[in-house]
């Protein structure tokens, strides 16, 4: 198997991945606009609609598998394709325009919004009377990042990688260590078992929580004290894909086997499902190894398979996926509260669960995409997320310039 890409495949490699990283994005707000009907809402989320669906359940559960996993793969190859490009100096600077910029300003309005969705609801629940507030002390511990966390931990990754960056240069002079990785990363990235490799990280993570039992999901690191899961299976991912750009050439090896590993990935899902229904005959610490496993697979299998196609089919420029991959960012940013007020706005409605589902996700994306065109793509905010822009018309070739996230 060659892992050689066309003459063009500099350019045309950025398309697939931001097309990628825009789809990783917004499936986020397809996620978080299920979560309210799952049998189970009222234990996870601050709105449980009265139509659950099992249906959403199954997607619910599928998505998380990979989702953020293939994000922070793709934020690790545009992180060292920044990198390269700016030097250390500048890509802290373009980090901390483009990443902690945004989480320290979203963050508060985002928390304010809840609040007021919050009060809202506890008001119309109460007959006009709000309910008497938590203990400072409770409120403290439970400062959440929301769903900000993903910026969160990025600035983590590139402080540690900076960090690796550093001890690597004053102690491999020669480059043998850095050879050495390369070559491990060519026989990853080139095998079929890829998937298989890369998934012992965040399996072994999982197992190590006593309390993950028979939902097996990466815990959501909410809060600012990051947890091992999401340490272990989003840092990986984020290297591998850091360590991918060194060999540009190397992710072209997904693009014929993407068949192969989206058939591993909905395999290793269904047998996700099929071991949560196991709870007698079978060794119980041997049957959690099965869950991990399986779990870890499917992220990954999932995750190299929809890489593989972006290439295969979505490597030409395109003015449109480029909107909307530049849009996703600042969709997701602001995707949250609307869909929590959506959720509790019809939660109570007697509409079929489809119809409610397809009414939140709908206004949703509706109020974000003309909120990014209108306010964001050609001003300050969009300036921040994704560079400067004029309003002049595109060509190709400008979009394929743009700078990726």
């Amino acid at each position: 198997m060659t892992t050689s890409a066309p003459p063009s495949a500099k350019a045309e490699r950025l398309h697939a991945l931001d097309a990628v990283r825009g789809f990783a994005l917004l499936l986020g707000i397809f996620y978080h606009a299920a979560i309210s009907f799952l049998p189970f809402a009222p234990q996870i989320w601050i709105v449980a609609d009265n139509h659950p669906s099992e249906t959403l359940s199954i997607f619910v559960f599928a998505s998380h598998s990979f989702r953020m996993t293939t994000f922070f793969l793709i934020a690790g190859f545009f992180a060292h394709l920044s990198y390269h490009r700016l030097g250390a100096a500048g890509f802290i600077r373009d980090r901390a325009r483009r990443i902690a910029l945004p989480l320290v300003v979203g963050w508060p309005i985002v928390t304010l919004a809840f609040g007021v969705i919050v009060a809202t609801s506890a008001l119309v629940a109460n007959q006009g009377r709000l309910p008497s507030p938590p203990a400072p002390s409770a409120v403290v511990s439970q400062l959440s990042l929301a769903h900000l966390w993903f910026l969160y931990v990025l600035l983590e990754l590139y402080a540690v990688t900076l960090l690796l960056r550093a001890v690597m240069a004053a102690v491999d002079r020669t480059g043998r260590v850095e050879a050495g990785i390369d070559r491990i990363m060519t026989t990853v990235a080139s095998s079929r078992l890829a998937p298989f490799a890369l998934a012992l990280p965040a399996a072994a993570a999982l197992l190590a929580d006593p309390d993950w039992t028979t939902w097996p999901n990466i815990r959501t690191p909410e809060h600012l004290i990051t947890n091992l899961q999401a340490w272990v299976a989003y840092g990986v991912a984020f290297g591998f894909g850091f360590l991918l750009h060194r060999q540009p050439r190397l992710i072209w090896s997904l693009q014929p086997r993407w068949p192969l590993n989206m058939a591993l990935a909905i395999v290793s899902i269904a047998a996700c499902f099929g071991l949560m229904d196991v709870s007698s005959g079978v060794d119980a610490n041997l049957l959690r190894l099965a869950r991990a496993l399986c779990y870890a697979i499917a992220g990954w299998s999932a995750t190299l398979a929809i890489i593989g196609a972006a290439l295969r089919f979505l490597s030409g420029a395109s003015a449109t996926r480029r909107y909307i991959a530049d849009a996703s960012y600042w969709l997701y940013i602001v995707h949250m509260p609307i869909v929590i007020a959506l959720q509790l706005a019809l939660a109570r409605l007697d509409w079929p669960w489809p119809a409610k589902y397809a009414a939140i996700v709908s206004i949703t994306l509706a109020i974000g995409f003309v909120s990014y065109q209108t306010l964001v793509r050609y001003g300050r905010i969009g300036a921040v997320l994704n560079g400067p822009r004029s309003r002049q018309k595109q060509t190709p070739q400008h979009v394929a310039r743009a700078e990726p996230v």
